[in-house]
């Protein structure tokens, strides 16, 4: 299975992006995905995630009530709409398929493939 990570770019405060995961390879409907970040100097961090169905997402609390995680399992692709931007959100954003797919779970250690990451800068 690859992941390619897309929709990075540089922001301004209070603004809005969309990131895009492709996947190639796999049985990519069955996957929960997620989002990491890692800003410069800091941990890898849980961002957001969704189950196989997409019935279930989870976020972290920094996050919660301005990014939605979705999928299009026709496209094989997962998405992170991510609104109200701060500075604080400026990242390396990265994409990732648990082949467990039941539970959005936050522990990166439960994720199987990765992608490449996508530079997300915000300018206040």
């Amino acid at each position: 299975v690859q992941l390619q990570a897309s929709g990075g770019g540089l922001v301004q405060t209070g603004d809005s992006l969309r990131l895009s995961c492709a996947a190639s390879g796999g049985p990519f409907g069955s996957y929960a995905l997620g989002w990491f970040r890692q800003a410069p100097g800091k941990e890898r961090e849980f961002a957001a995630a969704i189950n196989w169905s997409g019935s279930f997402k989870s976020y972290a609390n920094s996050v919660k009530g301005r990014f939605t995680i979705s999928r299009d399992d026709a496209k094989k692709t997962v998405y992170s709409q991510m609104n109200s931007l701060k500075p604080e959100d400026a990242a390396v954003y990265y994409c990732a398929a648990d082949t467990y797919g039941v539970d959005p779970t936050g522990d990166d250690r439960d994720y199987d493939y990765w992608g490449q990451g996508t530079q997300v800068t915000v300018s206040s």
